[in-house]
């Protein structure tokens, strides 16, 4: 997760801003906890993790504030694709499309018919490739710098 965050983001932001990042995301236990949390690996080393929610946190990690372990409702509420990351010695290869056709899958399994995100700026261009849109543009500075982030959406019905 810190090399992701740390290397697949410079591209697009400040040092400022990616230390800001790390503060406001990471690892909700809650996903692995709930048994939606996957994690990919290539020739023995880890090469990405992710997972869905059907709680409403958005996103962040352990130590966000704000977050909300509520149940979605499958049939009017988006469930959450949640903590997305790929290593960076593994990007474009795949890795990042897997864990969000696992997530999806699954999210439409338990009656989902929408799922959303909040996305970072390097992480945008797969979710546009996956079929997600831009609904929302924000900052975020609980870090101490702002982070632009962007809520993505897509629906998951056939």
């Amino acid at each position: 997760m810190d090399a992701a965050i740390a290397e697949n983001q410079r591209p697009f932001l400040s040092p400022e801003q990616i230390a800001s990042s790390r503060a406001i995301m990471g690892l909700d236990s809650q996903l692995i906890e709930d048994g939606t949390y996957f994690i990919i690996e290539i020739d023995g080393g880890l090469a990405g993790c992710g997972g869905w929610s059907r709680r409403a946190t958005l996103y962040g990690g352990d130590s966000t504030s704000g977050r909300n372990a509520a149940l979605l409702d499958p049939a009017t509420d988006p469930a959450r694709i949640r903590a997305m990351y790929t290593h960076p010695n593994v990007t474009r290869r795949g890795v990042g499309r897997l864990i969000m056709a696992l997530c999806e899958e699954a999210a439409r399994n338990e009656g989902f018919r929408d799922i959303e995100m909040m996305a970072t700026l390097s992480g945008e261009p797969l979710y546009l490739a996956c079929g997600y849109r831009a609904v929302e543009r924000v900052e975020d500075a609980r870090g101490g710098a702002s982070v632009p982030l962007i809520r993505m959406r897509k629906s998951l019905e056939a």
